[in-house]
């Protein structure tokens, strides 16, 4: 995986978002939660094959690629110039080494203010994408609208506050919302990630 450097501690992780995201797009980096999330969907080799899954902010493309080469057709987006390009190319060099069965990745550069992706998926994956609060009635939108009926989310968060606002008011606005760990990082000093799926209500 091409990124920007080793994987972030929290110490890196409060320089980088204190830094002007002009210099530096997020999506550049390989942040813990997109670790956890490739773990999350590698987990579940069987309910990804043959499947259609939308990731947003992806980034270094960690967890689309996952899902990739365990069969699904996915649709990786972001809306950063930048973090596309290293997400294409982190995909070009896992296609160099794929395999029977491998599914497909279209990169699409997407701006979730200005979403016009009409497509329904039966997965929609996101690693750290609910940090702005200015975000979640953009990102509540296009869950709603991408999600096919009996879809899921699988969204990987560090338990930022700002995140957990956002589960809780889609839990109680009816959607069913689960909570699995990972840890991801260096065994002195490893970092507790979150991981969600969400159903939308019935």
């Amino acid at each position: 995986m091409l990124h920007t450097g080793a994987v972030l501690s929290f110490e890196d992780e409060q320089r980088f978002l204190g830094e002007s995201r002009e210099r530096h797009p997020y999506g550049v980096a390989l942040w813990p939660a997109a670790i956890a999330l490739a773990h999350e969907v590698a987990s579940r080799a069987e309910a990804f094959a043959g499947r259609r899954v939308l990731e947003l902010g992806a980034g270094t493309g960690l967890p689309g690629i996952v899902a990739a080469s365990l069969g699904a057709s996915v649709v990786q987006t972001d809306r950063h110039e930048l973090a596309m390009s290293v997400c294409r190319r982190n995909g070009e060099r896992n296609r160099e080494l794929g395999r029977p069965g491998a599914g497909s990745v279209e990169y699409r550069l997407a701006d979730w203010t200005r979403w016009d992706d009409g497509a329904r998926y039966d997965w929609i994956l996101g690693s750290d994408v609910l940090y702005a609060e200015a975000m979640h009635p953009h990102l509540r939108r296009i869950f709603e609208s991408c999600l096919e009926p009996g879809g899921r989310l699988l969204l990987s968060d560090p338990f930022r506050s700002a995140s957990l606002r956002l589960l809780t008011a889609l839990e109680e606005s009816g959607w069913m919302v689960s909570l699995g760990r990972w840890s991801v990082g260096e065994e002195l000093s490893p970092r507790s990630i979150g991981v969600y799926e969400l159903m939308a209500p019935r």
